[in-house]
């Protein structure tokens, strides 16, 4: 099914022939597929993705798979599993704003002077407090943007 749907997809671009040798279909299947009527569940999964996509759009793209589910299931008689929203919001590449992978807190790529390494790791001490190290780095604020905008120029 999802060779057909990308022959449908791409059937203004390319010759079905074409798409059928290189999807490795028959041609007379495509068609069979085509004029088949839909079945209950992709008419329930068309509908349930027009849903989904009202509501992301009314959160402004902040909802995820969970709160989707949540509204969806809140106006719903039958309750409808997170996984299949899930698989709907994948397939059709609806994600929230706030997922993220990872987020740098270090540019090493800079120009600023950097500080000499006078430990060089032995962290060992005759007495306390003789030697105290910390890294802050990762925490904007306004004295170190300063000090980078005085070094940048």
């Amino acid at each position: 099914m999802i060779r057909y749907l990308y022959m449908e997809q791409h059937r203004s671009q390319y010759r079905i022939a074409k798409m059928a040798q290189w999807l490795q279909v028959s041609k007379s299947g495509y068609y069979a597929w085509r004029k088949r009527s839909k079945n209950r569940r992709y008419a329930e999964n068309e509908s349930l993705l027009k849903e989904i996509i009202r509501i992301h759009e009314e959160s402004r793209g902040t909802y995820g798979i969970r709160k989707i589910t949540h509204e969806i299931n809140r106006k719903s008689e039958k309750p409808i599993n997170h996984k299949r929203i899930e698989r709907i919001m994948r397939e059709n590449g609806i994600r929230s704003k706030s997922h993220r992978k990872y987020k740098a807190t270090t540019n090493s790529g800079h120009n600023l002077p950097v500080v000499e390494n006078i430990l060089n790791r032995n962290f060992t001490a005759d007495k306390p407090g003789q030697k105290m190290v910390s890294d802050i780095t990762y925490i904007p604020t306004v004295a170190a943007q300063n000090f980078c905008q005085r070094f940048s120029k």
